[in-house]
C-alpha cells in the first residue's frame, strides 16, 4: 500500500513508531489500524512480529488475529489463534480474554 492510500492516522502511527521502534503499544495500534484498512497482510504480520518479540503478553494479539482470519472465513487458523491465545491468557490470568475467545471458537464450531 503506498503512502498516498493510507490513512493520516496510520501515516502518525508509522512515523512515531519509527521514532520508538520499541513501543508494543505503538506496534499493536498500527497493526490494528492496518487491519481496519483492510491492510490483512500487513496487520497480520505486525501481529505475528509483536507476538514473536514479546510472547508473554500479548493476549489481544492473539484474539486480534483469531478474528481477522475468523471474518475471512479461514476457521483454520482462526481457531489456531485462539486456542494459542486462551492458554497464553489463562496463563496470565486474563480470564476475561480467555472466555471472549472461548466464546469465538464455539462460534466456529
Amino acid at each position: 500500500m503506498s503512502d498516498s492510500e493510507k490513512s493520516p492516522r496510520r501515516l502518525a502511527l508509522e512515523e512515531s513508531l519509527a521514532a520508538d521502534p520499541s513501543d508494543t503499544f505503538l506496534r499493536y495500534g498500527l497493526a490494528m489500524q492496518c487491519l481496519r484498512e483492510g491492510d490483512l497482510d500487513e496487520g497480520r504480520s505486525r501481529l505475528v512480529a509483536l507476538i514473536a518479540d514479546h510472547p508473554e503478553n500479548q493476549v489481544a494479539a492473539y484474539q486480534q488475529l483469531g478474528q481477522s482470519y475468523m471474518d475471512e472465513g479461514d476457521s483454520e487458523r482462526a481457531r489456531a489463534y485462539f486456542v494459542e491465545g486462551i492458554a497464553k491468557a489463562q496463563t496470565l490470568g486474563d480470564l476475561k480474554a480467555a472466555g471472549e475467545m472461548q466464546g469465538f471458537l464455539e462460534l466456529l464450531g
